[in-house]
């Protein structure tokens, strides 16, 4: 009876992954490298009203997106020379070893991810609209077209992917719900989270926000943490796991 009782106020552990990409994955921010190198310079001031919370990020992109004059080629050498976490195709292996769903949400755009994600050899893991949520871009000439399919109305941040919303759709019901990120457009996501690693701006962000994280630089110290949450123990459920990481 006594197990019982335990285990019907203790849900058992049923973890699945949110990931961000850009900054997250990636080393660098893949949006801003393409912006830097091939936008208009006015696309630091939309950046200023972003961070200064006067627009959302879809906004913010919009704008942003539409100041790019180039050829492919230029934006495909932007795209293929940022650097990836060399740690993140082991995660990949190590989440599919244990069966934990993992999914990346991000503002930037699926173009992109699906060349970085090629380039690290996962591209066949994460499918758009399944395990993968980003902003939508079309190449037409020298000009970026954006479109943002999982940015519903209303979103209340006006987020270009809202990361909250795919998060309480995707959980399914799974817990712990652990998140992974580095930016502002995170910081919304970490409040549906039970665990989140944070690095960064998002690292700065929970600190000032009170909001407990797990601060890291690679995959490497993500997983090093998840195979001790995952670890088994008799009759744990995922509240104790949770704090036994904590």
């Amino acid at each position: 009876m006594t197990n019982l009782t335990r285990d019907a106020a203790e849900p058992k552990m049923s973890p699945v992954v949110f990931c961000d990409f850009d900054g997250t994955i990636t080393l660098l921010d893949v949006t801003d490298q393409i912006l830097a190198q091939l936008a208009h310079p006015s696309w630091r001031e939309i950046e200023r009203e972003w961070m200064l919370g006067l627009i959302g990020s879809r906004e913010c992109m919009e704008r942003q997106i539409a100041l790019v004059d180039a050829p492919a080629k230029e934006l495909h050498a932007v795209i293929e020379a940022v650097p990836i976490d060399p740690e993140f195709t082991a995660f990949c292996k190590f989440a599919r070893k244990k069966r934990l769903p993992l999914y990346i949400l991000s503002d930037g755009f699926d173009y992109v991810l699906r060349r970085v994600l090629k380039r690290a050899g996962v591209e066949r893991h994460f499918r758009s609209g399944a395990n993968l949520f980003a902003s939508a871009l079309r190449v037409e000439g020298r000009r970026l077209v954006p479109s943002f399919p999982h940015s519903p109305e209303p979103c209340p941040h006006g987020c270009a992917t809202c990361k909250q919303a795919l998060i309480r759709r995707l959980r399914a019901g799974r817990q712990p719900v652990i998140f992974v990120g580095d930016g502002m457009s995170d910081r919304f996501a970490v409040e549906e989270a039970d665990v989140v690693f944070a690095k960064r701006h998002l690292l700065a962000h929970c600190r000032e926000s009170g909001i407990a994280c797990h601060p890291f630089e690679t995959f490497r110290e993500v997983q090093a943490t998840l195979e001790k949450l995952l670890a088994p123990a008799p009759a744990r459920g995922y509240r104790q796991a949770v704090a036994a990481v904590s």
